[in-house]
């Protein structure tokens, strides 16, 4: 059985911050757990606009506490992110994430194939296949 607390990991190098500055990513379980995902807690800061596609993993995000946007770029269509709020990029949807206007969002965000706690977004909003 493995336990570990946020406040444990916000400590440790498993809180990976964007080098844009804008979110912040607890990797409460990562690669090296073996369990077939990782889980991490992830806040996107507010005032902020992110672009990512995840060509290489799925990711279920689901959203805790504050608000924000998701904006698909295939279809332009824009999702409110409100606390109780799931979004699941099951076709590797490239996509805006937009942080709140007035506050920070905290979501949720499940990856598979799971992240080695290492990854960061490249040019093209993209985490590798897999970073040891």
């Amino acid at each position: 059985m493995i336990v570990r607390t946020l406040a444990e990991a916000e400590k440790s190098d498993r809180c990976v911050k964007a080098d844009n500055g804008n979110w912040q990513s607890v990797r409460l379980s990562l690669k090296e757990d073996k369990m077939g995902h990782s889980f991490n807690i992830t806040t996107i800061f507010k005032g902020t606009k992110t672009h990512i596609k995840y060509a290489n993993h799925w990711e279920s995000v689901y959203v805790i506490s504050g608000s924000g946007k998701i904006e698909t770029l295939d279809d332009g269509k824009v999702y409110d992110l409100t606390p109780g709020t799931i979004y699941l990029l099951d076709e590797h949807d490239e996509h805006y994430l937009y942080g709140g206007k007035n506050e920070d969002m905290v979501v949720a965000c499940a990856f598979t194939p799971p992240l080695s706690g290492k990854e960061v977004h490249d040019e093209n909003g993209v985490y590798p296949a897999d970073v040891d």
